[in-house]
């Protein structure tokens, strides 16, 4: 064997452990994405989801002022009619009215709550589809280290990586308050 050829197996046995130790951090990086990308879809369904039952209450808090206006515009009437039973009608109408606005003061605290609720999932979830990018990323500079056969192409995925795993840990950041 001559000395360039065996100069060139050497290398190329050198290469090796560098494609394996790419490989190897391709399939960490991955890993880590499919768990990113999972909770991403998953915060993302309960913003929509609370949003719908923030909208649901908004409906219900509609309905509930539709019957307070209802009550007072009989009262009214009952009211102007000024008949002896009249007054007792108008008691009644007056009482559901003060609880009409009482239940629409707790439908509204309750779907501003789930409003809240449904924005810090969507912050949440933003945060994890910025680390996926990063993780999305960092694949694609490891693939390119192992074909172009470039340490700097690797870690740049490391760093690639790293910054994607770190904005999706932030998630657990954002606070319900």
């Amino acid at each position: 064997m001559e000395p360039t050829d065996e100069l060139q197996e050497h290398a190329e046995h050198a290469r090796e452990p560098f494609d394996k130790r790419v490989a190897a951090t391709m399939a960490i990086i991955a890993a880590a994405l499919a768990v990113v990308s999972v909770l991403g879809h998953i915060k993302t369904t309960e913003e929509l989801l609370l949003q719908q039952k923030a909208s649901d209450q908004w409906a219900f808090y509609q309905a509930k002022s539709i019957r307070r206006y209802e009550s007072e515009i009989a009262r009214d009437i009952f009211s102007a009619m000024g008949s002896p039973n009249a007054a007792k009608q108008m008691q009644e109408y007056a009482a559901n009215s003060e609880r009409y606005s009482k239940e629409s003061e707790e439908i509204s605290k309750e779907a501003k709550d789930l409003e809240h609720e449904s924005h810090v999932n969507g912050e949440r979830a933003l945060r994890l589809h910025l680390g996926e990018i990063f993780l999305e990323i960092a694949i694609v500079f490891a693939s390119l280290a192992i074909l172009t056969k470039r340490p700097l192409l690797y870690w740049t995925a490391v760093a690639s990586g790293l910054t994607g795993i770190t904005i999706a840990l932030t998630e657990l950041l954002v606070r319900g308050s």
